[in-house]
């Protein structure tokens, strides 16, 4: 899988055992396969301005260059791709539209190529199904989240901080229905754009947020970007670039530049745009389901880049004023593999023929099957081990049985 930042592929391999919330993964290798910067500038650019015959080709572009990340994270665990079931792609996201006349999604990175180049049968596709069945076909990792970390006395807030934030709400020993999930706001996409627009490309991204330290937050400005549509909305929602890309960057920077807000002062009012998404989200959809007196039980689970970030870090903390924060190391499991892990596990339930979205957060009137299934060329169609739980990746997904590798 790439992300929204479009920065490259993060790759699993994963054994995967047992059901619902007795599922259980070990992570047996993780790449990040990074993309050139002439390739990730050709993703960004079509996005929002390919046209179709720029869209077809990066199509099978990506395909080649996912089947290579699913290759590279094979060998690095040290197996061959006869020992993998199935590799599970997500794709890169081209365009989301939920909120179109007719809601829509596109993610490309041909999952036939990746199933012949690798000789290994590709779930890929995953969003589709939920949106034909009225939801916004994400977001879709809180299935994963909720499989991996519900607790059975304590809630939690499984929070994302990618190109987009999204967070996911698990009540103790909650059941899949009570499951909250939805998009926050940017992540680290505006951030990022700011700083690389300041530094004229020198810096793709504010390391440790050493550079929003140095600045102020304007007030003013940040109180104009918490006025955006998609902060107002309740759920269930979901963004990207269609609401956070390019065109709200050029426009930030004319604000900014009419408030007089430059340099430092403006990555940090950028940095908290972002905390204050994620912290606004918290006070008016989360925080009103946790009971008072369990408010210093509450702890959140910080992934992404983002989580690196400690001025953002603090920032967030300061804004939410309850809950002990973690990150997905604390739990056991990679920051730089949970994406690509929740793919596989996502993955693994379309091998198994069973529902995989959350309704209750994508909008969706009934669970339906995620993914389409394309069978390696020496695999029978009928291939699906159905008695048989998975291995996966962000980039690949491998299924196994509970009994072997």
């Amino acid at each position: 899988m790439s992300g929204t930042s479009a920065d490259g592929i993060d790759a699993v391999v994963a054994r995967i055992t047992g059901q619902g919330r007795r599922t259980k993964a070990h992570v047996q290798a993780d790449v990040h396969k990074a993309f050139p910067a002439a390739l990730r500038q050709r993703i960004l650019r079509t996005a929002l301005h390919g046209t179709v015959a720029e869209v077809c080709e990066l199509n099978f572009v990506l395909g080649e260059q996912f089947a290579s990340a699913a290759l590279a994270v094979i060998r690095r665990a040290g197996l061959k791709p006869e020992n993998i079931t199935a590799i599970g792609s997500h794709g890169q996201t081209i365009h989301h539209l939920p909120n179109a006349a007719t809601p829509a999604t596109l993610q490309i990175g041909e999952p036939a190529i990746i199933a012949e180049r690798t000789g290994i049968t590709a779930v890929a596709d995953f969003r589709v199904a939920d949106m034909a069945a009225g939801g916004q076909g994400a977001p879709l990792v809180p299935f994963a989240d909720w499989a991996l970390f519900t607790h059975d006395t304590r809630p939690r807030i499984v929070q994302n901080i990618g190109g987009i934030g999204n967070l996911t709400f698990l009540p103790p020993r909650a059941t899949l229905d009570q499951v909250i999930a939805l998009d926050t706001g940017p992540g680290n996409m505006v951030l990022d754009a700011i700083v690389s627009k300041l530094s004229s490309g020198q810096q793709a991204f504010d390391r440790n947020g050493r550079w929003a330290t140095q600045g102020k937050v304007s007030e003013k400005l940040l109180t104009q970007l918490m006025s955006h549509p998609f902060v107002r909305r309740n759920p269930p929602k979901t963004t990207g670039r269609e609401e956070f890309g390019e065109p709200f960057v050029r426009l930030l920077l004319l604000q900014a530049q009419r408030l007089h807000v430059r340099g430092a002062d403006l990555v940090a009012t950028t940095t908290a745009f972002t905390a204050a998404t994620i912290a606004d989200a918290y006070h008016r959809f989360i925080f009103p389901k946790i009971p008072r007196q369990q408010h210093h039980n509450l702890q959140i689970v910080l992934g992404g880049g983002g989580a690196k970030n400690a001025t953002l870090i603090r920032m967030l903390r300061e804004r939410i004023g309850a809950g002990e924060i973690l990150t997905h190391e604390d739990l056991g499991i990679s920051n730089a593999a949970k994406e690509a892990l929740a793919f596989a596990i996502l993955a693994r339930e379309t091998l198994l023929g069973r529902p995989s979205n959350v309704p209750a957060a994508t909008g969706a009137r009934r669970p339906v099957v995620l993914g389409k299934i394309i069978p390696a060329a020496h695999r029978s169609a009928a291939f699906m081990p159905l008695h048989r739980p998975t291995l996966q990746r962000r980039g690949v997904s491998k299924t196994t049985d509970s009994s072997n590798r």
